[in-house]
């Protein structure tokens, strides 16, 4: 049985309200997202949420960040430092996975409004820009990383929404796995930039 709204402390109201959220999202998928079904499953008054979120926009960005804390996290997980295209290819096949194995979490995180000035979900995202960001620094000293990072995060986030929307094959994990991994090392095969990792130029680059 739910607990009854007053026997939460202030700190536990919250952290009920985001697993009912993500239960909720689970689920049904962000429609049957709402503070008041998010009351309900929690077992509290229709109320109590709001003490927390204003709206369900902050419900929502409060969802979403811990859904970037913890890509963030799986993403590490796959490999603490890259700087080969192998070892790039593994951070691209994380983040599809991730995608694939939270789907309702991963639309939320980037296909749902959020509200804009929610600290937390600002820090959260910064964090993830930031780590693909040192990823590009470190694997490709001699080129742009504002521009590079941005180019492989279209990269592998694209094929993420390709792979949830059933554009691509998901019939197994191997097949996925696979179908990122050619696209990654396919990039770096044909861009001069990606296609040195570690500061030494590429064949097609050397006098």
């Amino acid at each position: 049985m739910p607990q009854a709204s007053g026997s939460y402390h202030h700190g536990d109201l919250r952290a009920a309200c985001l697993r009912a959220a993500r239960e909720l999202l689970e689920e049904d998928g962000s429609a049957g997202l709402s503070l008041r079904a998010v009351a309900r499953r929690a077992g509290v008054s229709p109320t109590a949420p709001y003490r927390h979120f204003t709206d369900r926009d902050a419900l929502v960005s409060a969802v979403a960040a811990e859904g970037y804390r913890e890509l963030a996290e799986h993403l590490a997980g796959a490999h603490p430092s890259p700087t080969t295209p192998d070892d790039l290819a593994a951070i691209a096949i994380a983040y599809v996975r991730f995608a694939l194995e939270h789907p309702a979490m991963f639309r939320v995180m980037f296909a749902e409004p959020c509200d804009p000035n929610n600290e937390e979900r600002v820090n959260a995202t910064a964090a993830i820009s930031e780590y693909v960001h040192s990823i590009v620094q470190r694997a490709f000293p001699g080129a742009d990383p504002d521009a590079l990072s941005t180019t492989v995060w279209a990269l592998v986030h694209g094929l993420a929404f390709l792979h949830l929307d059933g554009k691509l094959d998901t019939s197994t994990p191997e097949v996925v796995a696979e179908q990122v991994r050619a696209a990654v090392l396919a990039a770096f095969a044909v861009s001069p930039a990606m296609s040195q990792t570690d500061g030494t130029p590429s064949r097609r680059t050397r006098a």
